[in-house]
């Protein structure tokens, strides 16, 4: 029997996310990209010890727009990941489990997450 032409199932292109599949996809997405945003903050940090001319040096290099959109890149990626963390938690608890309870749960934090974002860039600009 020939398959030629037919997708698999389930495939990407005729399968429909969840948004609770794409909450757990972001939650490790996320987790990774924090990873990779302490390297940043371990540069931050050993160029403030470094002296003031380093320090400086550091934040016209970060103070570059490209820059300045992963650090709201990762803030953002942060916000997500504590409200799914803090999400699971109340999962640990054995509540929130209905599947309206989930996705609900699942919207709430990614509302929060970009709220929170766009409150903490303005009152840090």
């Amino acid at each position: 029997m020939s398959n030629h032409g037919r997708p698999l199932s389930p495939h990407l292109s005729i399968y429909r996310w969840p948004i609770t599949m794409l909450l757990s996809i972001l939650h490790r997405m996320t987790g990774v990209s924090m990873a990779i945003g302490l390297i940043v903050l371990t540069a931050w940090l050993m160029n403030a010890a470094a002296g003031p001319e380093q320090y400086q040096y550091f934040r016209n290099l970060m103070s570059h727009p490209v820059a300045t959109a992963l650090l709201i890149a990762w803030t953002l990626a942060f916000f997500i990941h504590l409200g799914n963390g803090i999400r699971h938690l109340v999962w640990d608890s054995g509540r929130g489990f209905e599947k309206s309870q989930a996705n609900a749960s699942a919207y709430v934090v990614l509302v929060a997450a970009v709220i929170l974002t766009t409150a903490f860039w303005v009152v840090l600009l």
